[in-house]
């Protein structure tokens, strides 16, 4: 094999090379994890699902925990809403458009009543994972022994009243028999009284609010599958291309 045969054999691997590590670092959804978490089925790329689920967080979220990473104006570029509709629609605390989604609860007044500050829920999603942040908000139930009366499967004696009860309505625990030395345990969660949405509506809501959550942790995620495509199918062509010179380099050789 001459010179130029080997370089051009190298060239094409690198270009497959390129390619595969390129398909192998987009993201995909896991197939294993705890048995215990629910499937989100979050999609960032799903412009109408991120609008309905930035309009849940910003009417029932918004008043205890913020968003400091996030800014107005950035979240209406990446949603396709104009300015008008962010200020009107999610802008409660008189903020100017440039500025961070930050709550108007107190800090102090937060902790008195919930006995710690709500988290930030910036990166959220990007530490516990979509279908952890979708168990969690699909998990609440009634717990008369809870001083604030609800708790949560996923996060046992969690501090947070649940804030879509209307929507979903009220879950409660079935628990199973206790054994010896052993304290009860949920068995499942039963719908006991209905709320404003169906199962499967509110499924599909906190689904959004999932989706919505998971590109508040990544913004840049959008642009990236964006660019993504764009790079692989001029990878593509580019193989192609030196797939036809190599063709007709090897002719000439014969």
């Amino acid at each position: 094999m001459t010179k130029a045969q080997t370089t051009m054999k190298h060239f094409l691997s690198g270009i497959a090379l390129a390619l595969g590590l390129l398909v192998g670092s987009l993201p995909a959804h896991a197939e294993g994890g705890p048995a215990a978490l629910m499937k989100s089925g979050a999609d960032v790329r799903d412009q109408a699902s991120l609008q309905r689920g930035a309009r849940l967080f910003f009417n029932y979220c918004i008043g205890c925990h913020s968003l400091k990473y996030m800014r107005y104006s950035r979240m209406a570029e990446d949603l396709g809403l104009t300015e008008k509709e962010v200020m009107q629609n999610f802008n409660f605390t008189g903020a100017n458009f440039g500025d961070p989604v930050i709550s108007h609860m107190p800090a102090k007044l937060a902790k008195t009543w919930f006995g710690k500050a709500p988290p930030d829920l910036s990166l959220e999603v990007e530490a516990k994972g979509a279908d952890w942040v979708y168990t969690y908000l699909n998990s609440f139930y009634l717990d008369p022994h809870s001083p604030i009366g609800w708790n949560n499967t996923a996060l046992p004696n969690a501090a947070m009243p649940f804030p879509l009860w209307e929507l979903q309505g009220m879950q409660a625990a079935v628990m199973k028999p206790a054994k010896d030395g052993e304290s009860a345990a949920v068995q499942k969660l039963v719908l006991s009284q209905p709320g404003k949405m169906t199962p499967a509506q509110f499924q599909q809501a906190t689904r959004d609010l999932t989706s919505f959550l998971q590109y508040v942790s990544e913004p840049a995620a959008l642009q990236r599958h964006h660019y993504g495509i764009w790079v692989i199918l001029f990878l593509v062509l580019l193989t192609f291309l030196f797939a036809l010179v190599k063709k007709e380099y090897w002719k000439d050789v014969h």
